[in-house]
């Protein structure tokens, strides 16, 4: 464990220290669409691993102190606040009654409508959210064992331990629900457990590492998911972008293309940037190509959302770019507070949320 730790440690810093090409410049841009911004908030910085939960017309978040909150969609109401009482490694999942964050010193802290219901501690890092489903918490380790505890009263269900690859990576991994399945990661492995046994139901690569080194090979499934009826989509790191049908436990497609954020999509588009973000998008029944851009290389670019007439990403610069979903040309750009969009943005009814690095909640409302 403390060897992959290290290991991607080293790994990180050389990337930091390499020379990165300059953003490409933003053209000029006429809306086309109609968008506006309708409220803003602010936390103490974004969570590690941050997974905005949208749920009955809220949005829960969390800062990386430890606050956690829920805001009504429409307006940006708080409507209750909590601590998990540690500055947090990951956050946040919930189903609308409880939600649940991860500190820095391996403490799971579930949280119901803001008050501490109870916490365990935890045997590794953790840097995905845990999510929240069917009176369950599960939470996955940097070293890919998940845990199941109950959600009432924080006992220990199940734990799962697979042989994996010496080194791992520290960012947002896949932990989601698919009808009576838990989706989890395992490298590039989708994995179907079941969620009362934690037994394995099927494991699906989607992505073939190559490389010559543990750090070349590393292709750990990077979340959130794309999950459209029975299609399940996701990127794994450096690797491949892929599809399967989770209900029967196949793959569907997959394409070696380099890149580092989670893809969005929906039944008809699944769209990602490499790792220059170049983007493309590719038909989701086929995997064929549907379009590409250049115009935002290099720009830092967030996960993507897939909504109505569009494709919406953020940047390093805290810009949100509206794409037009049939040929990628940008529709409208709208500014937060000039700090990098982490995360993806998440939609509730009608309004869509931004989290910046410095902790900016951002609501906008496309017409």
């Amino acid at each position: 464990m403390r060897r992959s730790i290290a290991l991607l440690l080293v790994a990180g810093l050389a990337a930091c220290s390499s020379d990165k090409p300059k953003p490409t410049p933003l053209e000029a841009v006429t809306p086309q669409i109609a968008g506006r911004q309708v409220w803003s908030s602010r936390i103490d910085g974004a969570a590690p691993g941050l997974i905005v939960s949208a749920r009955d017309g809220e949005f829960t978040v969390a800062g990386a102190d430890g606050s956690v909150l829920a805001l009504q969609a429409d307006n940006g109401r708080e409507v209750w606040r909590g601590s998990a009482g540690a500055r947090l490694s990951a956050g946040v999942g919930s189903d609308g009654r409880y939600a649940a964050v991860v500190t820095r010193d391996n403490e799971l802290v579930v949280l119901e409508r803001g008050a501490v219901k109870w916490r365990s501690r935890l045997a590794s890092r953790v840097s995905t959210a845990p999510l929240v489903a069917g009176e369950r918490v599960f939470v996955m380790g940097v070293d890919r064992v998940v845990n199941a505890y109950d959600a009432l009263d924080g006992r220990l269900l199940w734990t799962l331990q697979r042989p994996g690859d010496p080194l791992t990576l520290s960012q947002p991994g896949v932990v989601a629900a698919f009808n009576d399945t838990l989706l989890v990661g395992q490298g590039q492995r989708l994995t179907g457990v079941d969620p009362l046994r934690g037994t394995v139901r099927w494991e699906i690569a989607l992505a073939n590492p190559r490389g010559t080194n543990e750090v070349e090979r590393l292709s750990d499934l990077t979340g959130p998911v794309v999950r459209v009826g029975d299609v399940v989509c996701a990127r794994s790191f450096q690797v491949g972008v892929g599809c399967a049908n989770a209900q029967l436990g196949t793959l569907l497609w997959t394409k070696n293309v380099g890149g580092v954020q989670a893809v969005g999509g929906d039944a008809d588009l699944v769209v990602g940037a490499d790792a220059s973000d170049r983007i493309t998008a590719w038909r989701a029944g086929s995997g064929d190509l549907a379009w590409t851009t250049e115009s935002l290389r290099y720009r830092g670019l967030s996960g993507p959302l897939v909504v109505g007439r569009t494709v919406i990403f953020g940047d390093a610069e805290g810009q949100v770019h509206f794409l037009d979903r049939a040929d990628g040309k940008t529709l409208l750009r709208l500014p937060t507070d000039g700090s990098p969009v982490v995360g993806v943005p998440v939609r509730a009814g009608h309004t869509l949320l931004v989290v910046t690095r410095n902790g900016g909640l951002f609501a906008f409302r496309p017409e």
